[in-house]
C-alpha cells in the first residue's frame, strides 16, 4: 500500500475530507477489514488518556511590581513555588504541599484554581537589591493578570505501567492508591488500548513537536519525558510490558478546561494532578494500522508487590489489561479484585472531542521535528555514601501508615490495627490510632430524611480508586461505559471509599442518608484478623471470604461485643 504523508492528510483535513475515528473505533475496523483496508479507509485515529500524572507543573510570570522585587521565595495559596528562575518567574510543581493544609491542598490545586479562573494569593520575599529594592509582597493573581502561564509537564502519558498489590499485613498508601493487606486488591493505571503510546509503540508518529490535546487546549510534545525507557521488554506485537516511553508536554494554561485537569490527593501519599492528554495518530500505512488495532487483551503488564520497599519490587504475575478490566485476577490461585486509577470515560470524551476538532479543521497534525529516542537506557541512582540503617544494621524501611478500617471491637487487636482492648469505645480507639499516625474510617450521620441522596458528587472523575477498597461491592466500575455505579442497598457505610477517593468526591454523611436502613457495619477488621487477608471480605464471588466474615461476625455477636 502507498505511504500517506502528514501533508496529504492535513490537506484532507483542510478540505473537510479526512476520515477520523477514535482509538476505540479503529479496533473494530481493523478486526473486521484488516490492517491494509483500514489504512486505506482511515486517515487519523485519536488516542487519549486521563489519569494521575505527578510529574506536572506550571511556569508563571507575575509581572513587575512598583517598586520592583526579585522574588527569591514564593508561595501560592501557601504552597511553595520554585523562584530560582528569574525576578518574577516561578514554577509550581503539582505535588508540592501547602504549608498550612498539608495533603488537602497542593500545587495541583493551585493549578486547577488558576485554570478555573479563581484568584490565588501570591506571597513573595526577597533579600532586596539596588535594582530590585522591594523585600516582600502579598497580593492576588489570576490567569487574567499573569503575563504567561503555561503547563510544563516533564513526564506524562506513560507507555504502559505496572500494576500494584500488597502482600504485607498492613494497609499501604501509595501513588498507586490504597493497597489493602494480604493481596487485598490490585490497582492499575493507563487507559489500555486507548492510550497514545500504546497505539504507536515505536514512536513512528509521536515525537518532539507533535501537536496534542492537553487539558482542553492545544499543546505540544516538548521533549522525551523524564524516565523515558524505550528498551523495556516488549511483546511480539511491539507493545512494551510495563513502563517504557514518556512524554514531556507543554501547553497554554490560560486556554485549558478544568474538566480535563483535576487536582487529587492520594491518602497517606500526597497530592497529584489528573491530566487529560489526547494525541492524533496518522494512519500512514498498513503497519501503522496494525499497531492501532491493538486491544486490551494484547497489552500486558506485571503486578508488583509494593510491600517490598525497593526500586526492584518482585513481579508476582503478568496479566493483560483485559484481565485487569474484568474486575478480578488470580494471584497464587486466589481471586483478587482489581481497580483502575485512570478514567476510561473521560479518555473517551477526550478522544471524541479531538476527533471533532480534526474533522472540523480546527486541529491539524504536526509532523515531529525530531523522533523520540529509541535506545536510551534507564539509569538508577546508586548511593556512594552511607545508607540509612535501623538499629540492627539493616536497611531502614520507610515507615508505612496503617488505617483504622472500621469501628473497634473484639478481634481488632488481632490484626494489629491499633492494638486496642476488646470493646474499647470508639473515641478512645480513634485517639490511640491518631497517636500512631493512623486515620479513622467511621460512618458519618447527617440526620436528613433525604433517602434519595447520592454520596457520589459531581467532582467524581470515574477513576475507580474507591472500588478498590469497597468491602461490599456497593461501588463498582466496569464496561461498557466505565462510569462509577453506587448501590445503596449493598453499602455498609464503612467510609473507606471516602478516604480512598483522590478528588474528594464522596460525601461521608450522604453514605448514611442514601442507605438509612443498612445494617450497622460489622467490623471488617475482625474478618481480616481471622482470614489474614482483605482479598475477599464482602466479595460475593468469594465463598471462602464470605464464610470467614460470617464466622467472625457470629463470634462477635456471641461474645456480646458492641461497636
Amino acid at each position: 500500500m502507498p505511504y500517506k504523508s502528514f501533508d496529504e492528510i492535513n490537506q484532507k483535513i483542510r478540505e473537510g475530507k479526512a476520515v477520523v475515528v477514535t482509538a476505540g473505533e479503529i479496533k473494530e475496523i481493523v478486526a473486521e477489514k484488516g490492517p491494509e483496508q483500514a489504512a486505506r479507509e482511515v486517515d487519523v485515529v485519536t488516542t487519549a488518556t486521563f489519569g494521575p500524572m505527578c510529574s506536572s507543573g506550571a511556569f508563571l510570570n507575575f509581572g513587575h511590581s512598583e517598586p520592583p522585587i526579585r522574588m527569591s521565595k514564593v508561595w501560592l495559596n501557601d504552597v511553595p513555588a520554585y523562584a530560582g528562575v528569574a525576578a518574577v518567574d516561578a514554577f509550581i510543581g503539582a505535588t508540592e504541599l501547602s504549608e498550612t493544609k498539608g495533603f488537602e491542598y497542593g500545587g495541583a490545586h493551585v493549578i486547577q484554581d488558576l485554570v478555573a479562573g479563581k484568584k490565588v494569593k501570591l506571597r513573595a520575599e526577597s533579600y532586596g537589591t539596588d535594582c530590585y529594592p522591594r523585600k516582600e509582597i502579598e497580593t492576588w493573581i489570576s490567569k487574567e493578570t499573569l503575563n504567561q502561564a503555561y503547563l510544563f509537564n516533564p513526564r506524562n502519558a506513560y507507555q504502559n505501567y505496572g500494576a500494584a498489590t500488597n502482600s504485607s499485613d498492613r494497609v499501604l498508601h501509595t501513588y498507586m492508591g490504597t493497597l489493602l493487606p494480604g493481596y487485598g486488591n490490585v490497582n492499575y493505571s493507563t487507559t489500555g488500548e486507548l492510550s497514545p503510546l500504546l497505539n504507536d509503540p515505536y514512536y513512528r508518529t509521536i515525537g518532539i513537536g507533535t501537536r496534542v490535546f492537553l487539558c482542553g487546549a492545544q499543546g505540544y510534545v516538548a521533549w522525551q519525558g523524564t524516565q523515558h525507557n524505550p528498551l523495556r521488554e516488549r511483546a511480539k506485537n511491539g507493545v512494551p510490558i510495563g513502563s517504557a516511553g514518556t512524554l514531556a508536554l507543554i501547553g497554554d494554561l490560560k486556554e485549558m478546561d478544568p474538566r480535563f485537569l483535576r487536582a487529587a490527593t492520594f491518602p497517606g501519599y500526597g497530592v497529584t494532578l489528573f491530566v487529560g492528554v489526547g494525541i492524533p495518530i496518522p494512519v500512514l500505512d498498513e503497519d501503522m494500522a496494525f499497531f492501532l488495532g491493538v486491544r486490551d487483551e494484547d497489552i500486558y503488564t506485571n503486578v508488583y508487590d509494593y510491600a517490598v520497599p525497593s526500586r526492584s519490587r518482585p513481579a508476582l504475575a503478568r496479566v493483560s489489561y483485559r484481565e485487569l478490566r474484568s474486575g478480578a485476577i488470580y494471584l497464587n490461585g486466589r481471586r483478587v479484585r482489581t481497580a483502575p486509577l485512570s478514567s476510561v470515560r473521560i479518555a473517551r470524551e477526550i478522544a471524541a472531542l479531538l476527533k471533532d476538532w480534526i474533522a472540523s479543521g480546527r486541529f491539524l497534525l504536526q509532523q515531529p521535528i525530531e523522533p523520540l529516542p529509541t535506545s536510551t537506557r534507564f539509569k538508577t541512582l546508586d548511593l556512594d555514601g552511607p545508607v540509612a540503617t535501623d538499629e540492627a544494621g539493616g536497611a531502614r524501611e520507610p515507615a508505612g501508615r496503617e488505617v483504622v478500617a472500621a469501628s473497634c471491637g473484639v478481634g481488632l487487636e488481632e490484626h494489629g490495627i491499633c492494638g486496642a482492648e476488646p470493646g474499647l469505645p470508639w473515641a478512645e480507639c480513634e485517639a490511640r490510632a491518631a497517636e500512631r499516625g493512623m486515620r479513622g474510617a467511621r460512618p458519618g450521620v447527617l440526620g436528613s430524611e433525604d433517602e434519595g441522596a447520592n454520596p457520589i458528587g459531581p467532582a467524581c472523575v470515574d477513576c475507580g480508586a474507591c472500588t478498590a477498597v469497597c468491602p461490599t461491592g456497593a461501588l463498582t466500575i466496569s464496561s461498557p461505559d466505565w462510569t462509577l455505579a453506587y448501590r445503596p442497598e449493598a453499602c455498609n457505610r464503612c467510609g473507606l471509599c471516602v478516604e480512598a477517593c483522590p478528588v474528594r468526591a464522596i460525601d461521608r454523611g450522604l453514605l448514611s442518608i442514601s442507605a438509612p436502613n443498612a445494617a450497622e457495619p460489622e467490623c471488617e477488621s475482625r474478618a481480616v484478623a481471622k482470614s489474614g487477608s482483605w482479598a475477599g471480605v464482602g466479595d460475593a464471588a468469594s465463598a471462602e471470604a464470605g464464610a470467614t466474615a460470617k464466622k467472625a461476625a457470629g463470634a462477635a455477636e456471641n461474645s456480646g461485643a458492641r461497636r
